[in-house]
């Protein structure tokens, strides 16, 4: 009989499937900000008072679940005619499972539908690789927010059909 590792509960969780669906109600966005607490404050101590903002009551919040548990969250807040993407955090042991990407696919594919003129987000330069595989592109110096280097990002058209079909499918 054959040990289970954590190699392989990594490669089952990498098959289950990833819903994200836009949060509808109290309920949901209670799910996305104890995501976003567990992750900012407790893992990177972000201090508490700013990770809930003035933004969260006008942005649109995701949450991504894997069967019923919510893994994940993102929103977008529209900043003169442009969409900034943000917030985006990932239960621990989800992360590297496809959850990121697919909370960022909807959330360009959202901000496309809504004809920003821009797309963009300030991303931890710790996984700012990430975002450039999805066609996000760095511009401007490092900065610190919440304590944390950051560095601006655009998303650039994509010139492929087949990511252009990935984006419109969401």
């Amino acid at each position: 009989m054959r040990k289970r590792t954590g190699k392989l509960k990594s490669t089952t969780k990498k098959r289950s499937r990833v819903a994200v669906r836009r949060v509808s109600g109290e309920k949901d966005l209670a799910k996305a900000f104890a995501i976003r607490i567990k992750v900012f404050v407790k893992e990177q101590g972000v201090p508490s008072d700013i990770e809930l903002d003035d933004d969260d009551q006008r942005a649109i919040h995701f949450l991504a679940n894997v069967g019923a548990k919510a893994v994940g969250t993102a929103r977008v807040v529209w900043h003169r005619g442009a969409a900034k993407i943000g917030r985006m955090a990932v239960l621990k042991r989800y992360r590297r499972c496809g959850v990121g990407r697919q909370l960022l696919i909807r959330a360009v594919a959202l901000a496309r539908r809504s004809h920003a003129r821009q797309i963009y987000l300030h991303a931890q330069v710790a996984v700012s690789g990430f975002y450039e595989r999805l066609n996000f592109r760095a511009t401007g110096a490092v900065f610190d927010e919440a304590g944390i280097a950051h560095r601006k990002m655009i998303w650039r058209a994509i010139q492929s059909d087949n990511q252009r079909r990935v984006i419109k499918r969401h």
